[in-house]
């Protein structure tokens, strides 16, 4: 039985050198409205191959973890409302019940490094939560690039989590974080917050370079390149500073808890802002695959 498919463009990519661009599913089944969800997908992968990249979107599609879908795939994570959202520890019971599931981070970088692919296109990495003092609410994001060596590009993390315990959190976890061509941590809907990153890399060529480096010294995590949102396409910094303090205040108005708590806020601002929020997304996902697609060349050029 196979529990791991790895599609023919792929494989043919990965024998013949070319780069491969990661894409989690979570997005596509969770993060957005049907059917532009498909719509998008599609989008994502178009974007990579006229980089001269091949896109390889992750997902379980009954009961069998794929790595490149084919358009019947992708539309069985976009429009099948049984598709469930999988975390690492959800991949062996939803694949031993033939079940369809949409990725995220923690599992994408997991199936991603199993087929070799070295680097992966997010919107936004998890994170800890606010109050993670008392509740113990951290993603599965931050420990499985701990021990996963692949580079993830991302706009940071969301502006409801605790960015500064996130931080702290991938310091301690031994995950180097890299701003693309900024100083400051990212927002994912805004370009900077108030807190600086030790590093800066200005080229997909300098983070090629800086993987080969995390390699020789044989370190196992993965690596963060933080880029920010382009400044055309961020939101406004006082609209979305009053949409996420008033969709806390919702959640403990309707007394929301647990792993209820950022599905209920992201909902409240995406609903609260009139779309300002989702067009964020889908612009910061953009810029995310551009800067993967540079970086996965540079990785592809280093290794011939």
């Amino acid at each position: 039985m196979t529990f791991l498919q790895v599609s023919d463009e792929v494989q043919s990519a990965q024998s013949a050198g070319k780069p491969v661009v990661a894409l989690e599913s979570t997005i596509i089944s969770h993060g957005l409205p049907r059917p532009e969800n498909l719509d998008f997908a599609g989008e994502c992968e178009a974007r990579i191959r006229d980089a001269g990249a091949v896109p390889a979107t992750i997902a379980v599609v009954g009961g069998v973890a794929r790595v490149g879908l084919d358009e019947e795939a992708l539309r069985v994570i976009a429009l099948d409302e049984s598709t469930e959202k999988l975390s690492v520890r959800d991949l062996a019971v939803v694949m031993a019940r033939g079940g369809h599931g949409a990725t995220t981070v923690a599992a994408t970088s997991a199936l991603a490094h199993r087929a070799g692919i070295r680097v992966f296109a997010t919107g936004g990495l998890g994170g800890v939560h606010r109050g993670a003092e008392s509740s113990f609410d951290e993603s599965a994001d931050l420990t499985t690039l701990s021990h996963t060596p692949i580079a993830v590009v991302a706009a940071g993390v969301k502006s409801v989590l605790d960015i500064g315990l996130t931080l702290e959190r991938m310091e301690t976890l031994g995950i180097p974080v890299v701003g693309f061509q900024t100083d400051y941590f990212p927002r994912f809907w805004l370009r900077g917050s108030e807190f600086p990153l030790d590093h800066r890399v200005e080229s997909g060529s300098d983070v090629a370079m800086l993987m080969a480096q995390h390699d020789a010294l044989g370190l196992p995590s993965g690596i963060l390149v933080a880029n920010p949102v382009p400044e055309a396409s961020q939101w406004d910094e006082a609209s979305h500073d009053r949409l996420v303090a008033d969709a806390f205040a919702a959640a403990e108005a309707e007394h929301i808890r647990g792993k209820d708590v950022t599905p209920f806020l992201l909902d409240f601002i995406q609903r609260e802002s009139g779309g300002a929020s989702l067009r964020v997304n889908l612009d910061v996902v953009r810029h995310n695959i551009d800067v993967a697609v540079e970086i996965a060349g540079a990785v592809a050029v280093g290794k011939r």
